[in-house]
């Protein structure tokens, strides 16, 4: 007796060529959808985790915003920039010699204070001993070397108009000498903001004071005095526990900043208050008040404050413990 074999649904022929167009429709929606869906589902992670409670930002940065547009850098790096800028500031030179000097950090180190480089060169600059900028230990000491290169830059005569990769060039005698060009806009904004000429265009996200970071009052005073005297040659006016804060540890220092800039005291105010803003991270600052505006760490932002500040005063909270 014959078997039958199992029969299903007639198999169609092959088919040559490509697939019907409706069928590449199909698949051309199906995956334009997949791939939205994991557009949106990767965005929905970062923002829910910049929104856990008690959790700082997943990317801690600084950012300094000129003309429309934010310029961004790592807390190292602001810190770095505001002693760079502030030096400036101290010296009486002009916001163009500013904007050199982070041009020339950004190029030659990325605005940290590395102890390697290129044959013998160290630090922020990058200067070499060989080239007599000083011994590795000085060239080390980020204050001494800022001044070093000021010391060199403000003997090129002409260079406030000269364009800022010249300008480096002529300090640095650098082996790529148009190099610095391509930092100068990211400079100008944080030179700008720094030396006080942008009000309230510096801010920094960060996480929220460690508790295991936070320290005595009269050492968190003393830090922030040490930093002010170091990066600006200020000296606060006062630091006292601040009544306004749930904390009664913490520390507002209060800081007269005319001395910065004696003819726009208003200025020396912006510079002093946006660098407090940059160094926050390594000083603990939680807030930061100038002018009418007060800086905010956990909004990270500038918000209205409730009472105007003198032109050139600035006040600095700190977080600190018993």
């Amino acid at each position: 007796m014959a078997i039958l074999a199992e029969t299903g649904p007639p198999v169609p022929p092959p088919v040559d060529g490509p697939p019907p167009r409706r069928q590449l429709g199909r698949a051309l929606k199906y995956i334009v959808t997949v791939c939205a869906v994991c557009a949106v589902a990767t965005v929905g992670v970062v923002v829910g985790l910049n929104r856990l409670t008690g959790s700082g930002p997943v990317t801690e940065r600084c950012t300094a915003a000129l003309d429309g547009s934010n310029w961004y850098l790592s807390p190292d790096q602001a810190d770095n920039a505001a002693l760079v800028a502030g030096t400036a500031v101290a010296r009486g030179l002009p916001a163009r010699a500013a904007t050199i000097g982070l041009a020339t950090a950004l190029q030659e180190s990325k605005l940290i204070n590395i102890d390697y480089g290129d044959r013998d060169s160290v630090g922020l600059f990058q200067q070499r001993p060989s080239q007599g900028w000083g011994d590795p230990q000085q060239i080390l000491d980020p204050v001494y070397s800022t001044n070093a290169f000021y010391d060199v830059l403000v003997e090129v005569e002409g260079y406030e108009d000269m364009e800022v990769t010249d300008a480096a060039q002529t300090v640095q005698r650098s082996a790529y000498p148009d190099a610095y060009a391509q930092h100068e806009t990211r400079s100008r904004a944080w030179a700008s903001a720094l030396t006080g000429n942008s009000p309230a265009a510096l801010s920094c996200e960060l996480a929220p004071v460690a508790d295991a970071d936070q320290v005595a009052p009269d050492a968190a005073r003393d830090a922030v005095a040490g930093r002010l005297g170091r990066d600006l040659g200020l000296a606060p006016a006062t630091g006292t526990a601040d009544p306004n804060r749930q904390d009664p540890a913490s520390v507002t220092v209060t800081v007269d900043a005319t001395p910065l800039t004696p003819d726009d005291p208003q200025r020396g105010g912006w510079a002093t208050g946006q660098w407090a803003v940059a160094t926050a991270q390594s000083t603990q600052a939680v807030e930061v008040h100038v002018d009418d505006r007060v800086w905010l760490r956990d909004e990270a932002a500038w918000v209205d404050a409730e009472t105007r500040l003198p032109p050139g005063e600035v006040s600095i909270t700190v977080d600190a413990t018993e």
